[in-house]
């Protein structure tokens, strides 16, 4: 179980295998049913699950798996009883499909995580879902030993019900039975689809994998791992290879041991294929428990009800995550060491501190979906350089000019809420240009809290870049269409391989026009200027933030200079990727960047200025954060005591080495980020 403010980061790479294992409190007992007559084990006591007839065919009128079929008694004494539930979550689209299945369940439970391994490359598999597909067939072997029952669950199902009801059916497994599944609902292993059709061997119409109860202690007892790998090579004699990846073999050992499997209650894995007969498993689409969206097609799908399915689905989609993160259930569970930290911290706090909302948000651990789009790691160079930077909703619009001005590989950590992630998805679907971008990796943190944590998101953004070099940018910037392959070539000129320790200074410009020509050389921007459509990165409003990087030298500069460090420089840097990261207590606006020089500079880096590079930042309207500095006093007095705060740090962790910076205690008029 994971108390709330415990990180949740979740991403997933091509080829990378996230085998997550979730761990549900289960408040409350037991639901038992009655109809009118009690079955033992290994049934169920009312008629939940059709049951199939020789020929293979479901009676159009047989009695489905409604909830009227099954009337709760009174439940057992109230428990806390921990249930497992694992998936198999493979690549970056199943990576976003696993949320919502996640914030389907968690209604009303909470949750923990683990990994594990594949094993299975050697099965030819013709499924969509490629060698991940067979990966439940390990879960015996790849789960702790100690595990004893798992609910396993496809990443394209959505519950309609609380999965406790899913769970308390592992009370009807019989001795012998070891697997509960719901019986396949379409004829695809009766081999009558189309002419030649030559399925996996099955029972009736076989078993669906989408759900699944495993006895994975009985399963290791009974040999599972020998079990179905003999089974799988035998049946590849005569059979290429597998079309329904892992289910073809569940429901081939099922074939040869029948007395393996509890046919679960239909509504517990509605089956939306393409060939679905699931419309004969109920009568009420609100009856179902499960919905199985197995189809390539997934949402657009054709059933009678896929409208119902599809605003359900949607409906958590979107839902917001946070709301999920909190404890509904005082079950025992002892936090994990840095809960226990946090929650100290945030019992320190005082109502009456000034700084209150700004110490809530630097202590506010953010859900991250690392890597939320399909994403090529670029191919290793010595030289190379991902250029890093941080945006909200409302800078969307910056992105196809930055991909068309930098060609090389990007980290951006996007602030987002649910409902804007997706917004976000159908943004970068719907433009060839960013579509079309493999090498640019984003990152959705979820937004919580009142001020806009910026150096938490550069510290997203620059911890995922895979080059040796960070370009630290602001997304309102535009580079150079030259400066990635400049950058390259002057890291290697200047042998910062060879532990040399400096940051390359990158000049910035600003335009006060929406649409300008963008210069193409150094001599057409020093033309722009001269011509006053140009000027220096905030010299009339923070001219001291970027002075120091001396803009009359380098109009005339052929080489690299050093420049020294000042009082609230800031500029645009290019840096080792193990660089000191920002500190985090800066969020909103104000001294955010300032904050990381003056600790590049304490640890020794040498700022020298690139000749030929320059980055231009573009007009927009204001953030809140700026609103809100510029009309609160409060805002810029917290932000004094945060810089005080942050120099004694400084003394504490340099000693007398960081007395230069007690300049820096100065209130400035307007402190720039």
């Amino acid at each position: 179980m994971l108390p709330r403010g415990r990180p949740r980061a979740l991403g997933a790479a091509a080829l990378l295998l996230v085998l997550i294992l979730i761990g549900f409190f289960l408040f409350g007992g037991d639901l038992e049913c009655e109809r009118r007559e009690q079955g033992g084990p290994g049934s169920f006591p009312c008629s939940l699950t059709p049951r199939v007839p020789p020929d293979g065919d479901l009676p159009a009128d047989h009695g489905g798996c409604n909830r009227s079929d099954c009337v709760p008694l009174r439940p057992l004494p109230p428990k806390c009883e921990l249930l497992h539930v694992a998936m198999v979550c493979a690549g970056h689209n199943t990576s976003r499909d696993v949320i919502t299945l996640v914030k389907s369940m968690l209604f009303f439970r909470a949750w923990g995580v683990g990994r594990g391994e594949p094993q299975v490359s050697w099965i030819p598999n013709k499924h969509y879902s490629g060698l991940y597909g067979l990966m439940k067939l390990v879960l015996p072997g790849a789960l702790p030993p100690a595990l004893a029952r798992v609910i396993v669950l496809d990443t394209d199902v959505t519950f309609a019900s609380d999965i406790a009801e899913l769970w308390a059916l592992f009370a009807y497994f019989s001795d012998e039975q070891v697997i509960g599944l719901v019986e396949n609902q379409s004829d695809w292993y009766l081999g009558n689809l189309w002419r030649n059709h030559r399925p996996w061997p099955a029972l009736g119409r076989g078993f669906n994998t989408g759900v699944i109860l495993l006895r994975l202690d009985r399963l290791r007892q009974a040999g599972w791992e020998q079990m179905w790998k003999l089974t799988a090579t035998q049946e590849l004699l005569t059979l290429p290879a597998t079309s329904l990846a892992d289910q073809d073999i569940f429901n081939a050992i099922i074939k040869r041991h029948p007395g393996l499997v509890l046919p679960l209650p239909c509504i517990w894995n509605v089956q939306l294929s393409d060939h679905t007969l699931a419309e004969r498993c109920y009568s009420e689409a609100a009856d179902l428990k499960v919905i199985h969206w197995n189809s390539p097609k997934k949402l657009r799908v054709k059933n009678k009800h896929v409208e119902f399915f599809r605003n359900l689905h949607l409906t958590f989609l979107e839902y917001n995550g946070n709301l999920l993160r909190r404890e509904l259930f005082g079950c025992p569970s002892p936090p994990p060491p840095e809960a226990e930290q946090l929650q100290r911290a945030l019992a320190h706090l005082s109502e009456e501190d000034t700084c209150l909302e700004f110490r809530q948000q630097q202590l506010t651990v953010h859900r991250v979906h690392i890597t939320f789009l399909p994403h090529e790691p670029p191919p290793p160079r010595p030289h190379d350089v991902t250029l890093v930077a941080q945006l909200s909703m409302d800078r969307l619009q910056m992105l196809e000019a930055l991909c068309r001005h930098w060609p090389g590989p990007m980290s951006l950590a996007l602030y987002l809420t649910d409902a804007e992630a997706q917004q976000f998805l159908h943004f970068v679907e719907a433009s060839a240009v960013l579509s079309a971008r493999q090498d640019v990796a984003y990152h959705v943190v979820y937004r919580e809290g009142s001020l806009y944590p910026i150096n938490q998101l550069r510290n997203v953004a620059m911890a995922q870049a895979l080059t040796p070099y960070v370009f630290l940018s602001d997304i309102d910037l535009l580079p150079s269409y030259s400066l990635y392959d400049y950058l390259r070539a002057s890291i290697e000129q200047l042998e910062l391989g060879s532990g040399r320790k400096a940051a390359l200074v990158v000049p910035a410009f600003e335009t006060l026009h929406y649409h300008f020509s963008f210069p193409n050389s150094k001599a057409e921007l020093l033309a722009l200027l001269d011509a006053g459509s140009l000027y220096t990165f905030r010299s009339h409003e923070w001219p001291q933030g970027y002075a120091p990087t001396d803009y009359a030298r380098w109009r005339e500069a052929q080489a690299p200079y050093r420049v020294q460090w000042a009082a609230d420089y800031e500029p645009y840097v290019v840096v080792p990727r193990d660089c000191p990261r920002y500190d985090p207590r800066f969020v909103g606006f104000g001294w955010n960047k300032v904050a990381h020089i003056v600790e590049l500079d304490a640890q020794e880096y040498e700022l020298l200025v690139l000749p030929e590079a320059f980055t231009i930042h573009l007009p927009h309207t204001p953030s809140p954060d700026i609103s809100r500095f510029r009309s609160r006093p409060t805002y810029r007095d917290c932000l004094q005591i945060l810089k005080d705060e942050f120099h004694q740090d400084l003394s504490r962790h340099y000693g007398a080495a960081a007395l230069k910076y007690l300049t820096a205690l100065q209130q400035p008029e307007a402190p720039q980020g």
